[in-house]
């Protein structure tokens, strides 16, 4: 059932993207030849009277398309997509991941509306600390912070999960009184020795599962990875951040060897790493991360920041495939995404009530919703940003990119879209056996 679940949400948001291109279409007066859901063969399809465009129901069910006549190549013919104005096409192009984007935000009115929304406000700030002596108070909400804008108490911590505290200045900018307040400062720092990884306790209990692997690090450098679950410190057993937390406190680093044992994929492995001395930053505060409900205008305006918060994480996972933060096999394709869609509803639908359950595949789809868009509109081959590039210098150059290279382009650029595809996906299969 839940695997059912999984592969409904990710249909519907592929739906919606192709539901984007296809209005976009038909208000542009571009023929749709064909508008299907899943890939493969059709199992089911009918040919409308009025516009002529047949409605199809296909075999797998991942993906859609929106196929238009004269797409990529064939005469410039009334009605075709490549006899359009450029200006039509890039409209037509742009409008699948708007549609994500728009689906996202309504999602977002749905679960803040609900559950209310989790600005980053300051809780506590000891006195004596390089905090409270620059002036930071409890009940500040966060809004900047070293120049990147917060605009929730998650977006806050996985800046501080993914980037390391600066040594020498901290900046932050603060709502009190609605006002913004600018607050500079040096915080307390500390030399230790480090292992370079952060973790959370694995769902099933069987250990601690990494979340983080800083790059250049000695737990890098020895081959750990995002994912693997720690489940053995120097022959003691560990299954809660209860037990790591005892380890460290009995046996504190030192720069002495730690025998890690880990499972990655069912298997399991040992590395043999050397803690590293390292300066660290230390922020003196608490936030809280609870959410609070919102007025009419609150609601609309945390949405969007629900929105901008899943731009944000998908532009720093982009960012770590580029610098090596992250390797190919973290990300997930359509098995991948089906199944952590499905394990996260039974999981919130185990814990807590049926209502909350939803919610929170409301905001795994949304997530998703925002991903899909962003990733379309990186400029690639065969991607809609790729489309929108080719565009863009037609525009300029005020005549079309030779039809012949576009096709070209859009063809072997779906080829290796469809085999990095079904490279994640049999890694994601892989990952179930």
């Amino acid at each position: 059932m839940k695997y059912i679940i999984g592969i409904l949400v990710l249909g519907l948001v592929v739906l919606f993207h192709e539901f984007g291109h296809f209005i976009l279409a038909r208000k542009n007066h571009i023929v749709v030849e064909e508008f299907a859901i899943g890939m493969g063969p059709k199992i089911l399809s009918f040919k409308s009277k009025k516009s002529g465009t047949v409605f199809a129901w296909r075999l797998l069910p991942f993906g859609g398309s929106c196929a238009m006549l004269n797409e990529d190549e064939g005469e410039e013919i009334p009605g075709s997509f490549i006899g359009a104005p450029v200006w039509r096409r890039a409209l037509v192009v742009a409008a699948g991941p708007v549609f994500n984007f728009i689906l996202a935000f309504l999602l977002s009115l749905v679960i803040v509306g609900a559950t209310g929304a989790d600005p980053a406000v300051v809780a506590e700030v000891p006195s004596g600390t390089p905090e409270a002596e620059a002036g930071l108070r409890a009940g500040d909400e966060i809004v900047s912070y070293n120049g990147e804008w917060i605009v929730n108490s998650r977006d806050f911590y996985m800046d501080l999960l993914m980037k390391e505290i600066p040594t020498d200045k901290v900046t932050l900018v603060v709502r009190r009184d609605g006002k913004n307040v600018r607050i500079s400062y040096q915080p307390s720092s500390q030399t230790r020795y480090l292992l370079g990884i952060h973790w959370q306790e694995a769902e099933d209990g069987s250990g601690l599962q990494l979340t983080m692997v800083n790059k250049g690090t000695a737990a890098r450098k020895a081959g750990l990875e995002m994912g693997d679950i720690v489940t053995v410190l120097n022959g003691t057993k560990v299954r809660s951040t209860e037990d790591i937390s005892n380890y460290l406190e009995e046996h504190p680093l030192d720069g002495s060897p730690v025998k890690i044992t880990y499972e990655r994929n069912g298997k399991e492995g040992t590395v043999t790493v050397t803690p590293e001395k390292t300066v660290t930053a230390t922020l003196n505060f608490s936030y809280q991360s609870i959410r609070v409900k919102q007025g009419f205008f609150g609601v609309i305006r945390y949405s969007f920041y629900e929105v901008i918060f899943w731009i944000k994480m998908a532009w720093k996972s982009l960012e770590g495939m580029l610098n090596g933060t992250f390797g190919i096999n973290d990300m997930s394709g359509p098995v991948g995404i089906v199944k952590t869609v499905g394990d996260t509803y039974s999981a919130a639908a185990a814990e807590v009530s049926p209502a909350a359950a939803l919610l929170t595949l409301l905001s795994v789809m949304s997530m998703i919703s925002v991903s899909l868009g962003f990733m379309n509109l990186i400029p690639l081959p065969a991607l809609d940003g790729g489309r929108l590039l080719l565009m863009l210098i037609e525009g300029i150059r005020r005549k079309p990119v030779n039809r012949k290279i576009e096709e070209n382009i859009n063809f072997y650029g779906l080829m290796a879209l469809l085999a990095f595809i079904a490279y994640i996906t049999v890694h994601d299969i892989m990952k179930l056996i």
